[in-house]
């Protein structure tokens, strides 16, 4: 599965002002990862977005948002945002945020559990 690279820029451009924040090919596309907690990936030209539970159902009355199925079944935590909900700037950043709101909330992984690049 191949990713959208005009996506992944722009993703990294939202998050470049970050420290530790680290790219890594996963599920056939690519995953943003901060302190190793995967945030936000690109499948296709869909971002892939981390709400975690609480946040899940409110991310999936969005516009262009879906559930996603990566495995078949619907994963709670997880959305897809397609491209139509995606143009601008801002709301990409939304995601983002979002996103690296609840991965804040996550406790940190064991150094030896963590993604390296």
């Amino acid at each position: 599965m191949a990713y959208d690279t005009a996506l992944a820029a722009r993703v990294r451009a939202a998050v470049q002002h970050l420290p530790n924040i680290v790219e890594k090919k996963m599920f056939g596309g690519l995953a943003f990862l901060a302190d190793a907690h995967m945030f936000v990936g690109i499948n296709d030209s869909s971002l892939m977005v981390r709400t975690g539970q609480e946040a899940h159902a409110g991310a999936l009355a969005q516009p262009h948002v879906r559930e996603m199925t990566f495995t078949g079944r619907p994963m709670t935590g997880y959305v897809y945002v397609d491209p139509d909900g995606l143009i601008t700037d801002a709301q990409l950043q939304a995601w983002v945020d979002l996103a690296l709101s609840f991965v804040q909330t996550l406790p940190p992984k064991a150094p030896g559990k963590r993604n390296r690049r």
